[in-house]
């Protein structure tokens, strides 16, 4: 299969996860994206979602299906995301989307994560995809000076040729060369930095679950 029908797959595989007449916690990107196709099977079976993003806030609404504040639901039953990398123990690096904050807001509101991704995104130590970190744009430049002490490159993110700006209106960093051996330790130390929103670390806010698309359907791992 294609990567893309594995996207699918897993998409479509996530909606055994969702309880009826609950919200359900939706995040962000490709893979995401045919999860809230699928979803749109059942809408008139759940009451709506809470949305990670601007971008998958019009595709529910397009489909029909409401979209809830964070601020207005006290809890979620399940957050269904992606991941750009998923360790053995539900770790995850995420942020390819520069949704990370919104996301590990959303995950923070849920009781259980469905992480859903194609085998790919499968890793031993995550770090070899570019780790996204959301910042205030005055505090870049020495952000970036703390990556490199740490062994890393950090780099701003570009849109048309300008920063990228993020739905809550501050920048991307992605930093390369890093090897994350201890996910939790490396989120708590690098999320007191002054300046940052969010590292794209997923410790504290791990998968429950991932299930993970391959050449011979899905897999189901629990953390």
């Amino acid at each position: 299969m294609t990567q893309d029908e594995l996207k699918t797959l897993v998409g479509q595989a996530a909606l055994k996860y969702v309880v009826p007449g609950e919200i359900i916690g939706v995040g962000t990107g490709s893979t995401v994206n045919k999860f809230i196709d699928a979803l749109a099977t059942m809408k008139d079976q759940i009451k709506g979602a809470v949305s990670s993003s601007m971008a998958s806030t019009e595709r529910l609404r397009a489909l029909g299906i409401p979209v809830f504040d964070a601020n207005a639901v006290a809890g979620l039953a399940v957050y269904v995301d992606g991941a750009d990398e998923i360790d053995g123990q539900g770790h995850m690096v995420k942020g390819g989307g520069a949704a990370l904050t919104r996301e590990k807001i959303v995950a923070a509101q849920s009781r259980q994560f469905v992480c859903i991704a194609d085998e790919s995104k499968k890793v031993e130590a995550l770090g070899a995809f570019p780790l996204p970190v959301e910042v205030i744009p005055m505090a870049s430049a020495r952000i970036m000076r703390q990556f490199a002490a740490l062994g890393g490159t950090a780099t701003l993110r570009l849109k048309d040729g300008a920063p990228l700006v993020t739905d809550n209106g501050q920048h991307i960093l992605d930093v390369r060369g890093l090897r994350i051996t201890d996910p939790l330790a490396f989120e708590s130390e690098v999320n007191q930095w002054p300046g940052v929103v969010t590292v794209g670390v997923f410790a504290h806010q791990k998968a429950h679950v991932c299930l993970l698309g391959t050449a011979t359907g899905v897999l189901t791992l629990t953390y």
